[in-house]
């Protein structure tokens, strides 16, 4: 069949819709011009503050493309380009805000940082590659086509695969990228994969043709649509890093820069979350069905309820043992992955249709919880010399209010109240209860318990265990971080109702991934 896809270039209103890639991408092109006339003499801790700038602008043009788009009465109108391959939508913008908050954070982290790392020989290109980076994150967020998803997502693996190896000086770096490397291209294969045999059964592209095409090629064609989904769910299991696809995270996170492996950890995990979510729900798999009636939805469904439980049990107990802060948040990382995954899995049903609130809520609180720990980790890791949990050791004691931040980041992580990991939990879980998935009810419940034992573990480490003297210094940008993060969490665990409102108030199925 063949594909009536047509690419429709650019216009030039078309250019101003997309003026927050737009912006990040010139910014990108001047940094790199200014990186190279520069003496090598003059501090590049510059560039990190304009590619700062051009981030929070972007994220100000997402935000007013957003309240003009949502100014009317009922849904907001999608706005499609190049032949609805790239969708302004609210699913996209909420997503694209998420990313570039994660990273500023992450470029905040940078800069407080990166002066005091030798191993980092380049200290411009840490910053400004970010940029690439997170429009490829915004691509994927935006996609209404599975080559400019492909296109977004290679963007952001193969910039990402630069930053891991971005401390030249350190063995640890290389070997972290090299694997990083070696994974992230074996998965983006098998996502191609995946793709050519949906495009092979439905003769299209456009992840809307795919779900028109899709009962009559679940009829003709069962086996490869089982195949070209499985494909796709193993290799954005490898972007997720939900086990068991989750190995190299462990060795890419600790020998990665502490602020890239927090940048890991929720930019390029949320990105491929929402690639995952568009996927499903844009092509109607909830509904695909064969001749005799089987839901085959319903597999591909249950498939990835078994991912999510399996990466939460496997981070949870692999981390009871584990003495490397960094390996430990990559666990943690593991498990959380698979609790974001159960939004997805659960489909649509009467008594549950809040999928993307949830989703959207918990990768809010876990981009806050996850990058205020790992900025905790910098000045620890940076005054103790190493990423040891033992470098926390009577941490209360050197650092009273960057101990108790950490507290707060531990909690929420838990999932105790008040905080907005609570909430984000509860909210997963009761969804999962009203669609009825009591199995996978249990399992979440379980991994939760089981998580209180090494993240409380951590707190004894600070107050309980006596440490060095020396006392943890922190520099303000990480200390803003530190601090708008642990606001963050408090406040979404007190006034969840906040952001709940107003997720509900401007996205839809129907509106935003289903037309």
């Amino acid at each position: 069949m063949p594909d009536n896809t047509e690419f429709v270039p650019l216009t030039w209103p078309d250019v101003l819709i997309m003026s927050p890639e737009l912006l990040l991408g010139l910014c990108f092109i001047a940094l790199i011009v200014l990186d190279l006339f520069l003496p090598r003499g003059v501090s590049r801790g510059w560039i990190g503050g304009l590619t700062l700038a051009s981030l929070l602008g972007a994220a100000l043009l997402v935000a007013l493309r957003m309240i003009d788009m949502n100014a009317g009465e009922g849904d907001a109108a999608i706005i499609s380009l190049l032949g609805d391959s790239y969708r302004i939508d609210d699913f996209g913008s909420l997503l694209k805000l998420l990313f570039l908050l994660g990273t500023s954070f992450v470029v905040l982290l940078g800069l407080g940082s990166t002066s005091r790392d030798d191993a980092i020989t380049d200290k411009g290109e840490y910053f400004y590659l970010l940029l690439p980076a997170a429009i490829g994150a915004m691509a994927m967020a935006s996609s209404g086509n599975l080559v400019t998803l492909y296109i977004g997502l290679e963007l952001l693996s193969i910039t990402s695969y630069i930053l891991v190896a971005m401390r030249r000086k350190s063995d640890l770096s290389a070997e972290a990228a090299f694997k990083y490397v070696v994974t992230g291209g074996i998965s983006s294969v098998f996502i191609l994969f995946g793709m050519s045999y949906l495009y092979g059964v439905t003769g299209s592209v456009q992840l809307n043709a795919i779900g028109e095409a899709l009962p009559g090629a679940v009829e003709n064609y069962e086996a490869f649509v089982y195949v070209g989904f499985g494909m796709m769910l193993a290799g954005f299991g490898v972007k997720i890093a939900a086990a068991p696809f989750h190995a190299w995270s462990l060795d890419v996170y600790q020998g990665a820069p502490t602020p890239v492996a927090a940048f890991l950890a929720v930019v390029s995990k949320g990105a491929a979350l929402a690639v995952v979510m568009r996927i499903v729900y844009s092509t109607g798999l909830f509904g695909a069905k064969d001749a005799g009636g089987a839901g085959q939805g319903d597999d591909f469904f249950f498939a990835i309820l078994l991912v999510a439980a399996i990466a939460m049990l496997v981070g949870v107990f692999a981390a009871l043992r584990q003495k490397n802060a960094k390996r430990l948040l990559a666990l943690s990382g593991v498990a959380n992955a698979g609790y974001l995954l159960v939004p997805i899995g659960l489909s649509i049903t009467a008594v549950h249709s809040n999928n993307a609130t949830e989703l959207l809520f918990y990768l809010a609180a876990y981009l806050l919880m996850t990058i205020g720990a790992f900025a905790v980790l910098t000045v620890v890791g940076r005054s103790a010399g190493h990423d040891e949990l033992k470098g926390f050791a009577g941490m209360y004691h050197r650092a009273p209010w960057t101990a108790a931040a950490m507290v707060i980041f531990l909690l929420s992580l838990a999932g105790l109240p008040i905080s907005a990991g609570f909430f984000g939990k509860l909210f997963i879980l009761l969804g999962a209860a009203n669609a009825k998935a009591y199995w996978i009810v249990a399992v979440m419940v379980l991994s939760s318990v089981i998580s209180y034992y090494f993240y409380f573990g951590l707190i004894r480490q600070m107050f309980m265990r006596s440490g060095s003297e020396d006392a943890v210094r922190v520099p303000l940008p990480i200390g803003l971080v530190i601090w708008l993060c642990a606001a963050g969490t408090i406040l979404l665990g007190v006034f969840p109702g906040l952001l709940v409102d107003f997720i509900d108030s401007v996205f839809s199925f129907q509106g935003d991934l289903m037309r």
